[in-house]
């Protein structure tokens, strides 16, 4: 049974991620428009979704491929 089987949600809200990064909200809100934490818009809502967020950890400090 996945996550979303499971009724857990699949995204954040902008703070929630924010907290989770360890930083406040308004600097959460600025990485965000910075393109530096992932994001979706849902109508007028903003959203972090969680798999995004993870691929983004995991893959921090690892060099970059360039094609």
């Amino acid at each position: 049974m996945n996550n979303s089987e499971k009724g857990e949600r699949l995204t954040l809200d902008v703070p929630e991620a924010g907290r989770l990064l360890g930083v406040s909200r308004p600097t959460a809100y600025s990485l965000a428009n910075q393109g530096l934490i992932p994001t979706i818009r849902l109508g007028h809502r903003v959203v972090v979704p969680k798999a995004a967020l993870l691929k983004m950890l995991e893959n921090a400090g690892k060099p970059e491929v360039q094609n």
